[in-house]
């Protein structure tokens, strides 16, 4: 519950974050809180699942297989796979648009396989399963990454690949009705 007053934001955001929320509650604060009519709401997530090349992007996708027990929920991933496609969003479209989204943009970043591996233990289901005693980056996974990273003959064990992560944007405005 927020303390703002009615009508005194123009824009509230949210990150990678809006699949764990108790959206009826929230989106009536939202709507609350936004300026009427034109006060905006954005939320984007990533697929956590970043791509890479066949070879990198085949070991991972079994990996991700190992860790479906350890994510939050079913649902919750299934948000973030189809990029907010189906998450409740009672907002219309901006200015200019017909829809709300989402709107998929992608973020490239150059990445050596140490910080790949890094950018995996960060993930939540990596953390639970962690906190139940399992290790998913097992020394067969690890080689099997290093495998597939350094599968294209450059010489450069480990070296930079560039990874992409798409993310995904809903945006809407409050209206005049809400």
């Amino acid at each position: 519950n927020t303390s703002l007053s009615e009508s005194s934001l123009d824009l509230v955001t949210v990150a990678e974050a809006l699949h764990f929320f108790d959206l009826p509650n929230f989106y009536a604060q939202v709507k609350c809180a936004l300026k009427k009519p034109d006060g905006l709401f954005a939320a984007w997530c990533y697929i956590p699942v970043p791509e890479v090349d066949d070879k990198v992007n085949a070991v991972l996708r079994s990996f991700v297989e190992t860790c479906d027990p350890y994510f939050t929920s079913t649902a919750v991933k299934k948000h973030l796979e189809n990029g907010y496609r189906g998450i409740e969003f009672p907002f219309e479209p901006v200015d200019g648009l017909d829809h709300t989204g989402p709107f998929e943009f992608v973020l490239e970043k150059m990445m050596r396989l140490e910080n790949y591996f890094k950018l995996i233990r960060s993930w939540s289901a990596y953390g639970r399963a962690k906190e139940k005693g399992v290790e998913l980056m097992t020394e067969e996974v690890v080689e099997k990454f290093k495998a597939a990273w350094n599968s294209s003959g450059s010489g450069d064990v480990g070296g930079e690949k560039a990874v992409k992560f798409p993310i995904y944007l809903r945006i809407g405005k409050v209206g005049g009705s809400n």
